[in-house]
C-alpha cells in the first residue's frame, strides 16, 4: 500500500513538471496525462481514495486543455467513483461537471445516466428534494434518447419522493402518467396495477373520499382488468374504512393484504399516514359527543 502512494506521488510530480516546463502544442499536456492517470491508478491501489479523486480532476482539467471533453468527463466520471467511498457531495460535483459536458457534446443518454446517479446518491443522503430535481432531469434526458423503460424508473423515483415529502398531486400525477404509458407496451402492462395501487395510496393519503372514488372509476377504465385484482379490492377496502371512519376495519384490511403480498417500507409509511388521518378523525368525533 505505501509503496503504491509513494509511486503515485512521484507520477504526480512527473506531471506537475511537465505542466510548469515548456512544451510543443500542448504536448506538455498530452505527457501530463499520462502521468496522472498512471498515479491515479497507483493511488487506487493504495485505497487512497480522495488523492485518487483529486489526481482525476487534475487530469480532466488536462483534457480540456487539450479540448477532449469527452475523456475530461469521463476522467470526472472516475473521480466520482472515488469520491464515492469518502464524501458523496465530492462525487456529486464531480458527475456534475461529467454532466455539463456530456450536454456540451450531445450524449445525452450518458448525460442522463449520471444524472440519475446524483439522484441516488442524493437519495442515500436522505436529500429527496434534490434527488428528485436530478432524477427528473434524467426522465427528461431518457425520454428525449427514446430510453423509455429508464424515463420510467426514474418517474417512479419522483413520484415516490413526492409522497414521502407529502406532494400527493405530484405524486398522482406521474404514477398515473406511467401507467398510461406502460398499457401500451406489452412488457409493462403487466406492471400497471402495482403502479395503480401506489397512486391509489396516495389518494387515500389525500384525505378525500370523492376523489378516491373518482380515482378508481378511472383506474378501471385506464386498465378495465383492474377491478378484477387483488390491489383494486383493497383501495376498495380501505376507501371504505377510511369513509366509515373505521380504524380496526382499516387495520384488518391492511393485515389481510400483507399476508398475500408483502407491503414494501415506502407502502407502510403511506399507509400509517392514512391510518392516523382516520384516527384523528374518529378522536375528533368522539370528543364531539
Amino acid at each position: 500500500m505505501a509503496d503504491q502512494t509513494m509511486k503515485g506521488e512521484e507520477l504526480e510530480k512527473k506531471a506537475e513538471k511537465k505542466l510548469n516546463g515548456w512544451g510543443l502544442f500542448g504536448s506538455k499536456y498530452e505527457d501530463a496525462v499520462d502521468f496522472y492517470d498512471k498515479a491515479a491508478n497507483c493511488y487506487k491501489l493504495a485505497k487512497n481514495w480522495d488523492r485518487a479523486g483529486a489526481v482525476y480532476i487534475k487530469l480532466a482539467s488536462c483534457h480540456l486543455k487539450l479540448e477532449s471533453k469527452h475523456e475530461a468527463a469521463s476522467a470526472y466520471v472516475d473521480a466520482a467513483n472515488c469520491y464515492k467511498k469518502t464524501s458523496s457531495q465530492e462525487a456529486i460535483s464531480c458527475l456534475n461537471n461529467a454532466v455539463n459536458l456530456f450536454l456540451e457534446i450531445g450524449r445525452l443518454n450518458m448525460a442522463a445516466r449520471y444524472c440519475k446517479e446524483i439522484g441516488e446518491l442524493y437519495e442515500k443522503e436522505q436529500n429527496f428534494e434534490q434527488a428528485m430535481n436530478f432524477l427528473e432531469r434524467a426522465a427528461d434526458l431518457f425520454q428525449s434518447e427514446e430510453v423509455n423503460t429508464s424515463a420510467n424508473q426514474c418517474k417512479q423515483k419522483v413520484a415516490q419522493f413526492a409522497a414521502q415529502l407529502e406532494q400527493y398531486p405530484k405524486a398522482v400525477e406521474l404514477f398515473e402518467e406511467i401507467a398510461r404509458h406502460s398499457m401500451n407496451n406489452n412488457l409493462l402492462k403487466y406492471s400497471v396495477k402495482g403502479i395503480l395501487l401506489n397512486a391509489g395510496l396516495c389518494q387515500l393519503c389525500r384525505d378525500d373520499i370523492v376523489a378516491i372514488t373518482n380515482a378508481l372509476e378511472k383506474y378501471q377504465d385506464l386498465d378495465p382488468t383492474f377491478s378484477g385484482t387483488r390491489e383494486y379490492k383493497f383501495l376498495s377496502d380501505l376507501s371504505s374504512a377510511i369513509d366509515e371512519e373505521d380504524v380496526p376495519k382499516f387495520t384488518d384490511v391492511v393485515k389481510e393484504f400483507d399476508s398475500m403480498t408483502r407491503l414494501d417500507a415506502w407502502k407502510t409509511t403511506l399507509l400509517l399516514r392514512a391510518k392516523n388521518a382516520v384516527k384523528a378523525k374518529e378522536d375528533e368525533d368522539d370528543d364531539l359527543t
